[in-house]
């Protein structure tokens, strides 16, 4: 603050847009249901069931419930986290930067704090219990025992909330946290270095604009990277996983859990996944960054508002 202050360059700080809120939520629900959800359904069956490989994965996945199999857990939980989330980062991302920006922080840094921030802010309001009731959804138990149909999504939610209250909706929670926090940091920091990269590859000025194919392929190379935390994904999902194990301990937290994982499937088991996650990852970038420009430029020319690019 003193140093903004001493400049007499307080920044200003960066309006948060309906409209764009609506597209971001609107974007986020189409790479959800297209593709998304697949490859996160495979992404979890593999980090809860460490020795399946990706083919075994696809087999089992089919054999659960044919095409249907690969988007378990999508409605409600996914389209809930997908149409939410997106202003939940918007907001706390803004307000966090503008912080950062008005203490002396340079514009990369407060960027990469404000999203560090809201990834976390993310995790605690909607994504803890959406990301735990969508892998209860694929790893919980559902063949047919004499006759009896399997309970619906919205009975194992009643379950869990009747059994262990608000604490066993929210199960994993902190691993989310840890997951979204080091995702953002890490995508943001890498994709702008890879930008800085293209830009003296192509004899481009800093800090000028990347073509789309650029911008897709840093974005690319950011989220694929950032994919270093896997381990920390594999923790979540095995803390929130409803696949039976009598040999592992109740209740574990996060450092107990990566305990087990290492000692039960050593440190192969702790990027098992890794494959459909950066998969996801590069889904998750051609929607966002490609299909997104399209989609800002038309928002903008029929509101006359100027869209954020954080999604």
């Amino acid at each position: 603050m003193a140093e903004a202050l001493a400049t007499g360059q307080i920044p200003k700080k960066k309006p948060v847009s309906y409209s764009n809120l609506l597209l971001g939520a609107g974007l986020n629900m189409f790479e959800v249901s297209t593709l998304g959800q697949p490859f996160e359904v495979l992404k979890t069956h593999m980090a809860a069931n460490r020795t399946d490989g990706l083919l075994t994965a696809f087999r089992k996945t089919w054999a659960r419930g044919g095409v249907l199999g690969y988007y378990q857990g999508l409605i409600p939980w996914a389209w809930i986290e997908a149409s939410s989330k997106g202003a939940v980062l918007l907001f706390t991302a803004s307000e966090l930067e503008y912080v950062a920006r008005v203490n002396g922080a340079s514009p990369f840094v407060a960027g990469i704090l404000g999203g560090m921030g809201g990834g976390v802010a993310q995790a605690y309001a909607t994504m803890g219990f959406c990301t735990n009731l969508k892998t209860a959804e694929i790893t919980r138990h559902k063949a047919m025992e004499a006759g009896v149909k399997p309970p619906s999504t919205f009975r194992v939610f009643a379950d869990i909330w009747r059994a262990e209250g608000i604490r066993g909706i929210n199960r994993g929670v902190n691993a989310v946290a840890i997951r979204q926090c080091t995702n953002w940091g890490s995508r943001i920091g890498l994709s702008r270095l890879a930008e800085d990269w293209v830009r003296s590859i192509t004899k481009k000025e800093k800090g000028s604009g990347l073509n789309v194919y650029e911008k897709i392929g840093c974005s690319a190379l950011g989220g694929g990277l950032s994919c270093w935390n896997q381990p920390i994904e594999i923790i979540r999902v095995e803390m929130q996983s409803m696949k039976k194990d009598p040999s592992k301990p109740s209740n574990l937290g996060v450092g107990g859990t990566f305990k087990y994982i290492y000692q039960t499937n050593g440190f192969r088991g702790l990027y098992r996944g890794v494959t459909p996650r950066v998969c996801l990852g590069i889904w998750q970038t051609l929607c966002m960054v490609t299909l997104g420009d399209y989609a800002k430029a038309y928002v903008e020319k029929l509101t006359g508002e100027k869209a954020t690019s954080k999604h």
